[in-house]
């Protein structure tokens, strides 16, 4: 019988959820996720030597102030990991817009254009990039922005129903429900366990699922953040899952049946539900996980960016 890794890319489409070339080379993910953290990480790899060492002898020959020098490596980098990740998987590379624009939409705009540029420069085309932006009221004003661009954008941070719902009205190609994240949240709140049917991650992510299909949304469901191969079971059949290499492992070597969950052909009634500022304002200040989490990502996306800058910042000095 085929592992529950091979009955899942069956159903699903299955995204690595890692910078790390090694486990991409061997694991042969459809599409890769970075952010912040993966980034700084990858860089810290021996695969990434030559390209922390090119980047920064581009950015001694640039001009302008040492905050601005800082900030262009520490993009040419992040560049570099993504387009080394292309080079890996037959579809697309996430790359995410600095978490300190998160609420910036004019900015976010202009950091994604820059993005793309910047890949188009290396002879990677925009239908291979997704632009991750957080899924603040402001970073889904700027996806749907560059969606009518052709910039196809990839929503991260996404906790809540209300997130979904605004994203799904700004047509973006995709969302990355943390799955995770939520159930740390709540197992933090109540202090009990969960199974991966009563999961609040799990049953947040199906709700969106439903919500979509039931309305004939054509935005991607990303189920992202998972804790456990469990969790990932639970959401079989979800049009795609970012995994990260651990749990990919696991389930490569795990056998029996993998049952799907997830199908547009089984969902409910699910009314369509527009929604403005001010309900997403109210519907994310009433979810105190969603509220919570939300904020927490994005500053902790902003810590690696400063750590990442504070690695070029050194490098640059020592060159």
């Amino acid at each position: 019988m085929a592992s529950k890794l091979e009955q899942l890319r069956a159903m699903t489409t299955v995204v690595a959820d890692t910078g790390d070339i090694e486990a991409v080379a061997r694991l042969k993910p459809v599409d890769c996720t970075t952010n912040p953290t993966i980034v700084l990480k990858a860089l810290g790899t021996p695969a990434f030597a030559d390209k922390v060492k090119e980047a920064i002898t581009w950015g001694k020959s640039q001009n302008g102030s040492s905050d601005a020098v800082v900030a262009a490596v520490a993009d040419r980098l992040a560049i570099s990991v993504g387009a080394a990740l292309a080079e890996l998987v037959p579809g697309r590379v996430s790359t995410e817009v600095d978490a300190d624009l998160s609420f910036d939409t004019e900015a976010s705009i202009a950091k994604a254009q820059g993005i793309i540029a910047a890949y188009k420069e290396r002879g990677i085309e925009r239908d291979r990039i997704l632009i991750k932006l957080a899924s603040t009221w402001e970073g889904i004003k700027a996806a749907e922005v560059l969606q009518t661009e052709g910039i196809d954008c990839n929503l991260t941070l996404l906790f809540s129903k209300a997130q979904a719902i605004a994203c799904a009205d700004a047509k973006v190609f995709l969302i990355s429900p943390f799955v995770g994240r939520i159930l740390d949240w709540y197992k933090k709140s109540t202090g009990q366990d969960y199974t991966a049917e009563t999961d609040p991650g799990v049953v947040s992510v199906r709700q969106i699922y439903n919500y979509y299909k039931a309305n004939d949304i054509k935005t991607i469901v990303m189920g992202a953040s998972f804790r456990n191969a469990g969790e990932i079971e639970a959401l079989a059949g979800c049009d795609r899952l970012t995994i990260s290499p651990a749990l990919l492992d696991e389930l490569d070597k795990a056998e029996g049946t993998l049952e799907r969950k997830l199908s547009p052909d089984n969902i409910t009634e699910d009314a369509f539900q527009p929604i403005d500022e001010k309900k997403f304002r109210w519907m994310l200040n009433e979810d105190a996980m969603a509220t919570e989490k939300l904020s927490e990502g994005i500053r902790l996306f902003a810590k690696d960016l400063v750590a990442l800058r504070e690695m070029v910042k050194k490098e640059l000095a020592a060159a």
